[in-house]
């Protein structure tokens, strides 16, 4: 066998080109119109007339998983943070009345691991059909040197359309309207910084068993993919009866929500109106997080919000039902300085007197 001279310098073109074969099938099965098929190429097409635009407007996102990936990494547990990669940029999508078209991933290591890498892009590709967006091209980069053998980093660019005038600024929302949350899975893909941190001083291992999930390890737990919303939104946005909605990801309850608001409205959270879900009142016990701490970091069990109108608000919240979302009312829109302030009676969170933040 000949001496590969950049084998030996940690880097496998012969893996690089097995990945390739592996994921071709995956990208496939996510297919949809407009996609024109180009894996392996320098670049990619997408047609948006046949996706059935006549004058859109073209949006992009580009995230991250974050340090959930060390998580990934520590527990062996690939095949979730592919999903999470799509929904924190199709989530961000939908939040501007886009519908996710095309979806390119950025998968970095030490040294490339086939399967590894399978899985990782197996998720991504499982992310993608339930986006409705095709994985059509990204990039492998074995990079020895600058990350340890069995560390990678991944980052996702998507690209969605919205028609003219059909996209969602936020500039309709006023005093009264009503805020709806969408329940998520999880943690998703914020706050594992400190998760990981509140885990390390619980003496806990990834592999035992999680303390509010008896049928799942603590790693499995944690790693539970985030929630793609876009099937769920994209035909209620389409319809008319949203105004606006905001992707709850770094920053809470409390950081997002102002983003999609006018001057002179600030969001009301109702932090009793949903149950909080069980791992984040273990995080909070374990790591003696307030309230505050809570609503600024994670989603506290509610992934997206939507504001609607008041007299449309039960019909949302109906129709989200319909559509396999769990949904109810859990804020307002008042007049103010635009803030968002979440508030509880006493017993809410874990609080015996009755509290507010903002």
């Amino acid at each position: 066998m000949a001496h590969d001279p950049y084998a030996a310098a940690g880097v496998s073109i012969d893996a690089g080109d097995e990945l390739v074969r592996r994921i071709a099938p995956l990208a496939r099965a996510t297919a949809r119109a407009g996609a024109l098929p180009s894996l392996g190429g320098f670049g990619a097409f997408f047609d948006p007339r046949a996706a059935g635009y006549t004058d859109p407007l073209i949006v992009a996102t580009t995230d991250g998983v974050g340090t959930k990936l060390k998580l990934a990494i520590e527990t062996g547990v690939h095949d979730g943070v592919g999903q999470d990669l799509v929904a924190m940029c199709a989530n961000d999508l939908i939040v501007q009345g886009a519908e996710p078209l095309f979806f390119l991933d950025y998968f970095a290591c030490g040294a490339l691991d086939v399967g590894v890498a399978e899985r990782v892009i197996g998720g991504v590709a499982r992310g993608c059909e339930l986006a409705g967006c095709a994985l059509v091209g990204g990039e492998t980069a074995e990079m020895p040197g600058m990350y340890a053998a069995d560390d990678y980093d991944l980052a996702g660019f998507a690209v969605g359309a919205v028609e003219r005038g059909q996209q969602l600024t936020g500039a309709g929302v006023a005093p009264g309207d009503r805020i709806v949350g969408l329940a998520s899975s999880g943690a998703h893909s914020n706050g594992f910084s400190l998760i990981r941190r509140i885990v390390a001083g619980s003496g806990l291992r990834w592999g035992e068993t999680a303390p509010w999930a008896e049928r799942q390890s603590l790693g499995e737990a944690l790693l539970t993919p985030t929630r793609i919303y876009v099937r769920a939104l994209l035909p209620l946005v389409r319809g008319g009866g949203v105004k606006a909605l905001a992707h709850i990801t770094g920053g809470g309850l409390i950081e997002n929500p102002p983003r999609v608001l006018p001057q002179g409205c600030r969001a009301v959270i109702d932090a009793g109106a949903w149950p909080l879900p069980p791992v984040f009142g273990w995080l909070r016990d374990t790591g003696g997080l307030t309230p505050r701490d809570l609503a600024r970091v994670f989603n506290c069990g509610i992934g997206m919000i939507a504001i609607t109108a008041a007299g449309e608000a039960e019909a949302l919240v109906a129709a989200l039902h319909a559509a396999g979302e769990q949904a109810s009312i859990v804020g307002r829109i008042e007049a103010g300085e635009r803030c968002s302030i979440v508030h509880g009676a006493a017993g809410t969170w874990g609080r015996a007197d009755a509290w507010e933040t903002a």
